[in-house]
Order: structure tokens, then sequence, then C-alpha cells
């Protein structure tokens, strides 16, 4: 697998899964070294010289005013650590733990943190060798960052804690043996520097912002295959009608949607079609899928924006410029950018299955669904014996409200911590992992249309031969080949889970891109 070179400037969102998900190596540029080794013996020398430094002379937070003399300095970096290691909760999954690990290495290669280039190499090592550090995912206030996720992972670094290697939990010290990784030990600064930062909100972030494009481009996919099955009228993906309002994300949904439906005979077209004469316009969950999406696509911009900056920035504190010989204190490791994100990110994706759950209730009520069945039911079974994909909607009604439940913007939350020092927090883990528990179910939401959409596009063909669109059409044989059509009625949970999983590693997206070329 290729490996990514990271620098602290040029890290990408695409670089950071293939190294949380795809277990891609990662090394540092040469460049970068040089820039940790300037750092680190700026530290060594303002210690010499008997500087007063936050974190590495003096004590933390509300005890910035004590004094440490520096023969004490590496144990304050230890006792930062151990202090510090006070996360609860569920554990961090696998993938945020090594997105986590290679963002703090990020920042720290920037050559603003001060530390020692073994203790980068010794964090990398880890990652290489699949040494993962027990994270518990709840006790970050997102300022001074995430400091109780992050201490986790620097536990495990001192042998300390606990760490996953090969499937095992294991206490940290055996884990490291076993990998093959020393144990470090903490010099000047490293502590705080290793701990004081955003690289776990913003890990969970990047995963949330891929999975959230990838989820978008498939609910446009779902709602292209709903709209041929619902009859859906042409005239609303007019490119006429998107310049008029000249949103990008708006005129690239568009784009998306005529182009997936690119050749259909199901959808219909001016006037003169006789199935016009009755339908004027359709309703808004069809009509102004290029608006709603439109907008998320637009949010999710915005979020990547954010995440790749933050991604490639230095923020811990104090940090120390080479090339002008100061250390400054500042308040980089302030998450509220990313609490921004997150929170927007997450109501966005609330739209996406908020619209997508409404095309699935039209689909299967056959008050709305221009003559199809009720719930979907195959014509050749005995209706009222079986009920079809009733109970999707239910479902999709139920992922809808929980994602609902999840979307109260954390960023609006402040809570003061150390002795009122810390006076103002960003919550911006919190904003992360709602938003990423979003996105994980509007997938499911887009599955279901998937798979009530393919349901329904099966039973139109059925009522009368007509050709799909480009894309359309390749989505719905993708669907075929993982989940038959629905006759008799079985258990849905396996088709709900397979239509899902569609979603989620992109085979439905892949496919229809593979018809009509790559979406915006």
């Amino acid at each position: 697998m290729e490996r990514v070179v990271i620098d602290g400037n040029s890290l990408r969102i695409e670089e950071v899964v293939a190294v949380a998900l795809q277990d891609a190596p990662v090394e540092v540029s040469s460049q970068a070294w040089e820039r940790v080794d300037q750092a680190a013996g700026m530290v060594e020398r303002f210690v010499r010289e008997g500087r007063v430094i936050y974190g590495v002379t003096t004590g933390y937070g509300a005890l910035s005013s004590i004094i440490v003399p520096r023969e004490r300095a590496e144990t304050l970096q230890r006792n930062l650590i151990l202090s510090h290691s006070a996360g609860t909760g569920p554990t961090a999954p696998r993938e945020v733990v090594r997105a986590t690990m290679l963002l703090r290495a990020n920042t720290l290669v920037r050559g603003n943190s001060g530390v020692r280039r073994s203790t980068v190499d010794r964090l990398l090592s880890m990652l290489n060798s699949h040494v993962h550090p027990v994270i518990p995912e709840v006790g970050s206030v997102g300022a001074s960052g995430d400091l109780a996720q992050l201490a986790h992972v620097v536990l495990a670094m001192i042998g300390e804690g606990a760490a996953e290697y090969r499937g095992e939990v294991l206490p940290a010290r055996e884990a490291l043996i076993l990998g093959g990784v020393g144990q470090a030990e903490l010099s000047y600064k490293e502590g705080v520097a290793l701990i004081n930062g955003t690289a776990f909100m913003t890990g969970v972030g990047a995963l949330a912002v891929f999975r959230a494009e990838r989820a978008l481009r498939s609910a446009e996919v779902a709602a292209a295959m709903s709209f041929e099955a619902l009859r859906g009228i042409a005239d609303a993906l007019e490119s006429e009608v998107h310049s008029a309002r000249p949103h990008a994300g708006q005129a690239d949904s568009a784009s998306n949607l005529r182009r997936l439906l690119h050749g259909s005979e199901l959808v219909l077209g001016g006037p003169e079609v006789e199935e016009r004469r009755m339908k004027v316009q359709d309703a808004y969950s069809l009509r102004c899928v290029p608006q709603v999406l439109g907008a998320v696509r637009d949010a999710l911009a915005y979020a990547r924006r954010v995440v790749e900056v933050e991604m490639n920035s230095s923020v811990d504190n104090p940090l120390l410029f080479p090339d002008s010989g100061r250390c400054l204190s500042g308040g980089n490791f302030h998450g509220q950018p990313v609490a921004l994100a997150m929170d927007l990110l997450g109501l966005s994706m609330c739209s996406v299955g908020n619209i997508a759950e409404r095309r699935v209730a039209r689909l299967v009520d056959t008050r709305l669904s221009e003559g199809l069945p009720p719930f979907l039911v195959h014509p050749e079974v005995e209706q009222g014996l079986h009920n079809g994909l009733m109970l999707a909607q239910y479902t999709a009604a139920a992922l809808v409200s929980e994602c609902k439940a999840s979307a109260h913007p954390s960023s609006v939350d402040t809570i003061p911590t150390s002795a009122g020092q810390e006076d103002h927090v960003s919550m911006g883990a919190s904003a992360a992992r709602n938003a990423f528990r979003i996105v994980e179910k509007a997938e499911g939401v887009v599955g279901i249309e998937l798979l009530c959409a393919a349901q329904a596009l099966d039973l139109r063909l059925m009522q009368k031969k007509l050709r799909l669109g480009d894309g359309t059409a390749a989505a719905h044989r993708a669907i075929r080949e993982k989940i038959p059509v629905l006759k008799e009625d079985r258990a849905l949970y396996r088709d709900i889970r397979a239509a899902t999983d569609l979603v989620r590693d992109g085979a439905v997206l892949k496919a229809a891109e593979d018809a009509v070329g790559a979406l915006a």
C-alpha cells in the first residue's frame, strides 16, 4: 500500500481515511524532521537559560503561576499524562484512534511544538505497528483541546493504561512489546505538546466529512431513483431553473440528477406528454431535491475546508517559532472552528435523512405514489396477506427522529473548567461525535430509500416496459446483485442492512458513476 508522507502542511482527508481505515503506513518528510529538531533545540536552550515557559517550567491551567524546578520538569510531564487520563464512556473505534494518532503526529512535525524527533517517531511506530491506545470517547470539553482523549494516547506510549494489538486489548506495556515498540520517556514540554490540541475532534470530523460526502452523493442516486419511480417532472431539474439561483451546491446537485436520469422514459417531460395533463408540479421532496441537497453540499464543503485547515495547524500551547526565536502562549487549542463545522455537518445530514424519508413515505403510500401498489407489495402475491415494505418506512422515521435528537448544537454550550482559567470552551469533541452519529443514521435512511426505490422501479416496469436512466439503471442493477426483488414477506432487517452497506461502502455510488462519470 502507498505510504502517506506527512509534513504538517498538506495532509488531506482522503489520506486520513487511508491510514485510519486501510492501515496505510506513515512516514515524515525530511524537511519536517528538520523543523522538529529546530524547535526541540529551542526548548532545551530555554530551559538551560532558566526561562519561565508555560507547561515546561510552570504548572498547568490555574496552577500556571507556580514555578517548577528544572530538575522536576520530566516528572511534571509524566504527572500531566497520569492526571489527565480521565476519560470515560465507550471506547473510541479503531479508525478514530488511528486518525487521532496521525493528526497529532502531523501537528507535531510542523515544528512549533518543541518535541524531540524520537517522541514523534515513537508515536508513528505505534501507529504503523498497529498498537492502538484505548481511548474513552467522553472527557473533552474542546479547550484546551481534547486533553483527556490525547492523554490516553500518551498513557499507552509511556507503557501505562491499555492498548489494542491485533484485536486484543492488553496492558499497554505488553502491547508495546508485542508490537516491537519501546516505551516513551517524556522530556521538557512533550507531555503538554502531545495532549494540548484538537486531534481527537478533528480525527472524528475528518472521518465524518468523508462518510457524509459519500452518503450525500448516494442520496442523490437514491433521489434520482425515487424521482423516476414517482414519475417526477423533469422541469424542476433544468439548468435554467438553477442558474436563476446560483448556489454552487444546488447547481451541482441538479446537474448530477440530470446525468443520472439521462435517457429515462419514466421521468415526465414537456406539457404535451399525456401524463402531464393532470399533474403540474411535484411535491417538494421531489421538486426541491437540488435545493435541499445542494445546500448540504455547500455545508459539507465548508466542513471539509475547516477540518483540513485544522489537520494542518499548530494547535498546542505555547508555540515555538524558530525563525523569530520566540515562544508565545496563545489559544490555538480552542476547538471552536471544528465545533461549529461539525454542528453544521450534523444539522445538514439531518436534512438528507428528512427528505429521503419523505420520499420513502410517498413510495409506500398508494395515494401518493402515482399508481404503485400499497407498501410496494408485489402484484404476484396475495394482497392483504403480505405487508411489503411497510415497516421500512417506520425504520426510516425512527432513524430520522434519532438524527434530530443528536442535532442540538454542542457549540452553543460552554462550561468553565480549571478553576475559571479556562472560562470558555467549545465542546468540539461532542459536536464531532454527534455529527458522526447523525451521518451513520442518515446512511441508513438513504439505504432504505434505495431499497424502496428499487422495488418501486421493478413494479413500475411491470406495468409498462420503459427505459431507466443511465445512472439509475446501473444503481438498480447494483442493488439487485445484493438484494432480490421482494415478493413474499421476509425478514426485512437483512435487506435494510445490505442496502445501508451499499451506501456505506460506496458500492451503489460507484455503479452509478461507472455509468455516468464521477458526480460533482
